[in-house]
């Protein structure tokens, strides 16, 4: 195993505690909503909780004696999301902390007065949530999870790790992943030429089509596949890594938590670490500081992460450079 320290940015997350009406908090006690897109059972939304709890304690919030925090889980479902932005919202809290754009958007719909401190999202400025990163000029700022020329980092590892690919298809769903879909299909697309690769977009919406999808690019033994940042993606991340494995398609993921589910690479930021730098800005807001004067932050360093035992058994090697390259090899 091989790990480097890598840098990320801030994020966003929660504890869970009972909730208590704004008008009978005991005198200092401040409150924070969040809204985190996954389910509640997924350990990698559990992961996130823990990290901002970490960060907070480290700053001096404690669950019950300073600080209490309502938090939510929208499962992946465009329609429960928008659900829970209403009632975090109608409960007044001191600030909102939301996870994804889709969850973003939802909570910006119902309060333009209320601080909301975001974090993996793609474009901010793109999706109307700030003005500009370095002024963001409202009462959101945060954290964009991955920039847009990511797209094209993708399709180079996918190159590298599988030379033979000439097509790729772009697995996403429209429902959570709109419009950050678009933001990297763009730079995947602008890469594309210089690699000899011709790429498709896969808008998925149900279980069923995702599998549909990656058994028609499977036919094809020159196709590979990237896995766009989506909380419908991270949500089915073990049924997406399972069939591209039986079929021995080579993927490329964007986070972590595909790799260590069997995934062959990912690259991308630590999102359990961006939820504990998170904590930072949280602290400001509640320490009296505007939205407005925290400038968007972008990640800066990543990390890559491969599943040599995968590439074995889908019968792929991974070059040298890469693998001495990566902050993480799965054996």
């Amino acid at each position: 195993m091989r790990r480097r320290e890598f840098i990320t940015l801030v994020g966003s997350a929660v504890a869970t505690w009972p909730f208590t009406a704004h008008g009978q908090q005991p005198e200092g006690m401040r409150r924070i909503g969040v809204l985190i897109s996954v389910a509640e059972s997924d350990p990698e939304g559990q992961r996130w909780v823990r990290a901002l709890l970490e960060g907070l304690r480290t700053l001096g919030w404690k669950r019950g004696t300073n600080l209490e925090v309502d938090i939510r889980y929208g499962d992946s479902n465009s329609t429960r999301i928008e659900m829970i932005a209403k009632e975090l919202v109608a409960t007044r809290p001191d600030m909102l902390e939301v996870l994804s754009t889709p969850g973003t958007a939802a909570v910006l719909k119902e309060t333009r007065t209320i601080p909301v401190v975001f974090s993996n999202v793609s474009d901010p400025v793109g999706a109307g949530f700030v003005q500009s990163l370095p002024r963001p000029g409202g009462n959101a700022t945060g954290f964009i999870t991955i920039e847009a020329s990511m797209g094209g980092k993708w399709l180079q590892l996918l190159k590298e790790v599988a030379p033979r690919v000439t097509r790729a298809t772009m697995l996403f769903s429209p429902a959570t992943a709109a419009p950050q879909a678009d933001y990297y299909r763009r730079a995947v697309e602008a890469a594309a030429p210089a690699l000899a690769i011709t790429t498709k977009s896969a808008p998925v919406s149900d279980i069923a089509a995702l599998e549909a999808e990656i058994i028609a690019t499977a036919q094809d033994r020159y196709a590979g596949l990237i896995v766009l940042p989506d909380t419908f993606t991270l949500k089915y991340r073990d049924p997406i890594v399972s069939l591209a494995n039986r079929t021995n398609i080579p993927t490329v993921y964007p986070f972590s938590p595909f790799a260590v589910a069997g995934g062959l690479l990912s690259y991308g930021i630590d999102l359990s670490d961006l939820q504990r730098r998170a904590a930072i800005y949280v602290d400001r807001i509640l320490h009296g500081t505007k939205p407005s004067d925290l400038p968007v932050q972008a990640p800066t360093k990543f990390e890559l992460v491969i599943n040599l035992k995968t590439a074995k058994a889908i019968g792929v090697t991974v070059p040298q450079d890469l693998l001495v390259a990566a902050d993480d090899v799965i054996e």
